[in-house]
């Protein structure tokens, strides 16, 4: 049996079904966990590869230590999805933040990603400073009176209950919750095969901060190989730190990385010419 994913069109993957270990319709979406002998667990959302435990760990990684190393003094951070905990267990690795905060729109995702693929999480959902709020990421971005100094949105694609989280009203709110010098990363999609999900991303990001970019990872799990994350601050420093200050940063971490490393770090933002096409302003 091989599960096929459709996620632009006429593209997609096709990955054997080995075994299929969970499959549901929460109150939000469908969702199916499965074993691939190559990427090992695989969590499915309406149709959309989200992770697998073989190559979780390069997103993971690059979603949390690029803004936080670049930002050097995060306290506060927020994540707006990512109910597996990966991006979670990153952050906690930064023993200078003192709190975190989960927004995720469903509990079943959390609750089966501790059950299914407890090594995402690998414990960080019993750390003492993470916090796991169950409500829409939009509503609370919108109501909620606190600030971060890096906001993370780990989304779907915008199709479904992710579709809220890539427009201009929410980046809005995310922008207005931000402490001065902070940074907003977002998952912004296969460039390649999602051409106007970055550029949608650039306009609002253009309008509403001083520096508005993107960077690049290497994902063999989804369809185009090449996937962009977007980064939005007004602090300057954020994007013109040295290799040799990351370098001091990182190695203050004390922890192990698979993908992330200083260097990648600053090379991931020097994007291929068709990337840096769809950056254009309105």
């Amino acid at each position: 049996m091989w599960f096929r994913e459709a996620l632009a069109g006429p593209v997609g993957n096709s990955l054997r079904v080995d075994q299929v270990i969970y499959h549901d319709a929460s109150e939000h979406q469908d969702l199916l966990v499965f074993e691939n002998e190559t990427y090992g667990r695989v969590l499915v959302l309406n149709g959309i590869v989200q992770v697998t435990t073989a190559d979780e760990f390069i997103y993971h990684e690059m979603m949390a230590h690029v803004p936080l190393l670049a930002h050097g003094q995060a306290k506060k951070v927020l994540i707006i999805g990512g109910g597996d905990g990966g991006v979670g267990r990153e952050v906690l690795k930064h023993k200078g933040v003192e709190k975190l905060t989960l927004v995720e729109i469903d509990a079943d995702v959390v609750k089966f990603s501790k059950e299914w693929l407890p090594t995402v999480s690998d414990g960080a959902f019993e750390d003492p400073r993470f916090e796991v709020i169950i409500t829409d990421g939009v509503e609370f971005m919108r109501d909620s009176q606190e600030h971060f100094d890096v906001i993370i949105v780990d989304s779907t694609d915008p199709v479904g209950p992710g579709e809220v989280l890539f427009t201009r009203e929410f980046y809005t709110d995310c922008q207005k919750r931000l402490n001065p010098g902070g940074i907003l990363v977002t998952q912004n999609g296969a460039p390649f095969l999602q051409p106007q999900e970055l550029t949608n991303s650039y306009r609002s990001f253009d309008l509403l901060f001083k520096h508005a970019t993107f960077y690049a990872i290497t994902v063999p799990t989804y369809p185009g190989g090449v996937m962009t994350l977007g980064f939005a601050t007004d602090n300057t420093e954020a994007l013109s730190i040295d290799v040799e200050t990351l370098k001091t940063r990182f190695e203050a971490l004390n922890t192990p990385t698979r993908y992330y490393t200083p260097e990648l770090h600053k090379g991931a933002f020097q994007l291929p010419a068709y990337v840096r096409a769809c950056m254009t302003p309105e």
